[in-house]
């Protein structure tokens, strides 16, 4: 069994193949991409830049590592952030079914809280998803800005039993 070892973390370098968008109405796009899986070690204090580098076109990628520490801190942040958006999604949605119901008489407008409920119900409506898919998926590990011919790589956290993995 492989099992984590404690001050590293498990990245995957994502070689992009193709990527490929047909259609014009409905449109269907298919990636297809190759990973190399390694093992980085965390850094006792602050950051640090690592090298990966790509085994399909042996590309050099640098990737900045958080310590432990801060990435539980992050994805314990984006997990408040989320449960936060969901919160006021629900108080939002309520404010706007309750005014929104009410009958008004004539020439009466509703409130001005009424536009602001709707717009937080369509900003956390989109928040709340996303916010908790980044920190169930946050590692620690993020790639720095690569030059152009680069760009069709990405650095992915991996999860579940890996089979071989590289050390940096």
């Amino acid at each position: 069994m492989n099992r984590p070892i404690p001050g590293t973390v498990e990245v995957s370098v994502r070689h992009i193949l193709s990527d490929r968008t047909t259609g014009v109405f409905t449109r269907t796009r298919t990636i297809t991409w190759r990973d190399s899986l390694y093992r980085v070690r965390r850094p006792a204090s602050g950051k640090h830049s690592v090298e990966l580098t790509c085994p399909v076109c042996d590309a050099s990628l640098l990737a900045e590592v958080r310590t432990e520490e801060r990435t539980r801190r992050t994805r314990a942040l984006l997990l408040v952030l989320a449960v936060l958006s969901l919160v006021v999604f629900v108080a939002a949605f309520a404010y706007a079914v309750h005014e929104g119901g009410r009958t008004l008489p004539e020439g009466q407008s509703l409130p001005t809280l009424f536009p602001v409920s709707i717009v937080s119900i369509a900003a956390t409506f989109v928040a709340a998803p996303v916010l908790l898919f980044r920190s169930r998926r946050y590692n620690g590990v993020t790639m720095l800005d690569a030059p152009k011919p680069r760009r069709l790589h990405g650095i992915m956290p991996v999860r579940g039993p890996v089979p071989k993995t590289a050390t940096r």
